[in-house]
């Protein structure tokens, strides 16, 4: 036998990070809670918020809540990873935690709106995004009629809403349909999606 030795350790994967989006009421929360009673190596993104704590929340589980003060030098020092002001209260997503899980070699999912999507997808190309779809418009609407929040006005805007998204498609890698009284199989589609990109020949390694 001549030659170099044949080299099969070559599968390596990185970490990824995983957005999670699409329109109002398409069930992205359900499909959260679905990949985290899998019990997966995926560590689920803390939103930073400067409102007050409810007394039904936990530090570190629904929100990082900190200072208008704090929150401003997060901003000053670039360690937001994205961030918007939402009823006079500032939210964002701290780099820190990302790095830290990212470091251990779990996958990083965060659930944003279309537009926080595409601003990831540019500053981090590497992002895999999955945009969520529901089973048909009228299941779609059923939902929100179900909330009994809706006005007619809130609706149309809720609508007119949805078909910017829905053009903004292209932005992502996958979309997915979340069917009614299917969670399950939605959930397994998103970790099929998962469990491919660990198999890229080109990995995609995230640098924040």
């Amino acid at each position: 036998m001549t030659g170099d030795p044949l080299t099969f350790d070559l599968y390596h994967p990185q970490p990824l990070l995983l957005i999670i989006s699409g329109p109002s009421a398409v069930g992205k929360d359900a499909v959260l809670n679905g990949l985290k009673a899998h019990n997966l190596p995926i560590y689920f993104v803390v939103t930073a918020t400067t409102r007050k704590r409810r007394e039904t929340e936990r530090e570190g589980v629904d929100y990082f809540f900190v200072s208008l003060e704090k929150f401003k030098e997060l901003i000053d020092k670039d360690e937001l990873l994205e961030y918007a002001t939402v009823y006079r209260d500032f939210k964002g997503v701290p780099k820190w935690q990302i790095r830290q899980a990212l470091r251990s070699g779990k996958d990083v999912v965060l659930r944003l709106d279309v537009q926080g999507a595409g601003k990831i997808k540019t500053l981090y190309p590497e992002a895999v995004l999955i945009f969520l779809l529901p089973e048909n418009e009228e299941i779609w609407l059923r939902h929100f009629k179900k909330r009994n929040t809706e006005t007619d006005e809130d609706l149309k805007l809720r609508i007119k809403t949805a078909r910017l998204e829905l053009a903004c498609i292209d932005l992502f890698d996958y979309m997915v349909v979340n069917p009614e009284g299917k969670l399950d199989e939605t959930v397994a589609t998103i970790e099929a999606i998962i469990h491919a990109e660990h198999h890229l020949v080109q990995h995609k390694k995230v640098s924040l």
